[in-house]
């Protein structure tokens, strides 16, 4: 059985789980009368899925050039998504003076499982790496 490449393995993983994720989210929320597209929600999947896939390719792309600066980056990639949410959703988010917890969710549910994800994916990465330097 052939190996699938790890940033191929990362992408259909991620996309899956967003998806079905993302199915449930707008499901759940249709159940409790709330509004289903409400809250910016399908921006921040979207969001979220390119950020975590810029920043696993990033690092998958560097990973024998900066193999001792991989966390660093990993824990830089995680600023970027923070920057990007103030700049983007924050405003929108507190433009009634508070955020609330549908609006929180609409950001932080996708952006946990991209975390989790990339997480994942960059453990093995470095899991390999130091396989590979023994």
């Amino acid at each position: 059985m052939p190996k699938i490449n790890p940033v191929v393995s990362f992408l259909l993983i991620l996309l899956v789980a967003l998806a079905g994720i993302f199915f449930t989210h707008i499901t759940l929320l249709e159940r409790f009368d709330e509004p289903k597209y409400g809250n910016l929600i399908q921006t921040s999947y979207l969001v979220n899925a390119a950020l975590a896939a810029f920043i696993y390719l990033f690092l998958f792309i560097f990973q024998k050039k900066l193999k001792n600066y991989i966390g660093y980056l990993f824990i830089g990639g995680s600023f970027i998504k923070f920057t990007v949410f103030f700049i983007l959703f924050y405003p929108v988010y507190r433009s009634d003076g508070e955020m609330d917890k549908l609006e929180f969710a609409a950001f932080f549910v996708p952006y946990a499982i991209c975390l989790v994800i990339e997480t994942v994916f960059t453990a093995k990465m470095l899991k390999k790496l130091d396989n590979n330097a023994l």
